[in-house]
């Protein structure tokens, strides 16, 4: 299996269950387990976010950056503490700022820029950095992950929503 990405549609009405919830994890494991059931608004880019947010940062999910809004992109701004699986979110008064970063970023000359030795470096997860034979298939991956959350985001965006993040 392996640590997948998650990223959903939180209405404010949700996103204060949340909260409520937070230092409770098993209630609050059953809230997100229920939000992603009958939710439209939802994304998955399945194990490639560590390789999005190093492609898009420079730097890996276990590296502190401190107000960045494209690694919020990928993790979400609040993470909760003291639950077993990643759990973040983002309310709507940083959306804007994470969708012009986004709009902002040019991935492709990040991709020209691709090392799979760098990632290896890094120790980025997944563990696929020995596959040099894969490298176009992986930049493509990491590509169609870029476009899929900054077309999430400017939805949400839209809609005047949250986002909840989940790394499980």
């Amino acid at each position: 299996m392996g640590m997948i990405a998650n990223y959903q549609y939180l209405s404010d009405n949700k996103l204060s269950q949340i909260k409520r919830y937070s230092c409770q994890e098993e209630d609050l494991l059953d809230l997100v387990e229920d939000y992603l059931e009958g939710n439209d608004t939802l994304i998955d880019i399945d194990k490639m976010w560590d390789a999005l947010l190093f492609v898009m940062t420079g730097f890996s999910s276990s590296e502190f950056m401190d107000d960045d809004p494209l690694r919020e992109a990928v993790l979400g701004v609040t993470p909760l503490e003291n639950v077993s699986e990643y759990i973040a979110y983002t309310e709507h008064s940083k959306i804007a700022e994470i969708v012009q970063a986004l709009e902002n970023f040019d991935m492709d000359r990040a991709l020209a820029d691709f090392s799979m030795e760098a990632c290896k470096k890094a120790d980025l997860y997944p563990d696929i950095w020995d596959y040099l034979e894969e490298e176009e298939e992986i930049k493509d991956d990491i590509r169609t992950c870029f476009v899929k959350l900054k077309n999430f985001y400017k939805k949400i965006l839209t809609l005047k929503g949250n986002v909840l993040v989940t790394i499980c």
